[in-house]
């Protein structure tokens, strides 16, 4: 997923721990050295996210008028995957190499089942692949949709990859963060990196930060919207995801 990264965050988008118990965000670590980190935490194991794509995105996407998306924080490529598969084109980008390695594999392997189910050669790729630092990346163009799913990271402060998020919105097109609330995050998550507020944002923080309550906006969806999680030893919880759906207003 996705940092300085971008799905990136210390929890998983199931609401289940990575054990990481770092300082917290806004440490000023460089973009070589956050990709180093997540690197590290994703050869600790074979798959860290669930392989399926972040419910919120599918409800709020799902009935879009497909055409160019950026997907900020790719991780393992879930997302990324099930959007080319709705017929968009997808730019997906991560600080993490061996992430994207691992959402390359699982794309290839999408596409091999496509082309057995199509029955006539091999079916293209919609999805271009990009690594980096997304405290210093810009994007290279507008975009139809741009998709920001559960961006907590100790090694990046929000505000910054969301701003550069909110500006590759082209006019008439799609803005979609989704995010852990701070006040309903799983008991089980322990330790400074996973109750310290600035990871967090509500819906009205990020209205706020991204000015989407000026006249350039039309915000769609403001909620806060409670699922079930289960934890590593087999807890239960219900956690709530922060959802904001915006149109630029050309």
């Amino acid at each position: 997923m996705n940092e300085h990264v971008a799905r990136h965050q210390d929890m998983h988008d199931d609401g289940t721990s990575t054990g990481d118990n770092g300082t917290g965000i806004g440490t000023g670590i460089r973009g070589n050295d956050a990709a180093s980190i997540w690197n590290e935490r994703y050869r600790a194991k074979p798959q860290i996210w669930s392989g399926k794509p972040n419910p919120q995105l599918v409800r709020e996407a799902g009935g879009l008028r497909p055409g160019k998306a950026l997907d900020l924080g790719c991780g393992e490529g879930a997302d990324a995957i099930w959007l080319a598969q709705q017929g968009w084109t997808v730019t997906a980008v991560d600080v993490s190499a061996v992430a994207l390695e691992r959402a390359q594999s699982h794309e290839k392997a999408a596409l091999a089942r496509e082309s057995v189910h199509a029955g006539e050669g091999a079916i293209a790729s919609r999805i271009t692949w990009q690594q980096a630092d997304l405290e210093q990346w810009e994007p290279g163009g507008p975009f139809d949709l741009v998709t920001s799913q559960f961006l907590h990271s100790q090694e990046l402060a929000w505000q910054g990859p969301l701003r550069t998020a909110a500006a590759a919105v082209k006019p008439g097109g799609t803005l979609l963060v989704v995010g852990h609330h701070p006040d309903r995050l799983p008991p089980w998550g322990g330790g400074a990196g996973h109750t310290h507020r600035d990871m967090f944002y509500t819906g009205d923080e990020v209205v706020q930060e991204l000015g989407l309550d000026g006249p350039g906006w039309q915000v769609e969806v403001l909620t806060s919207r409670e699922r079930p999680v289960t934890g590593p030893g087999g807890e239960h919880a219900i956690i709530a995801d922060v959802v904001l759906r915006a149109t630029r207003l050309g």
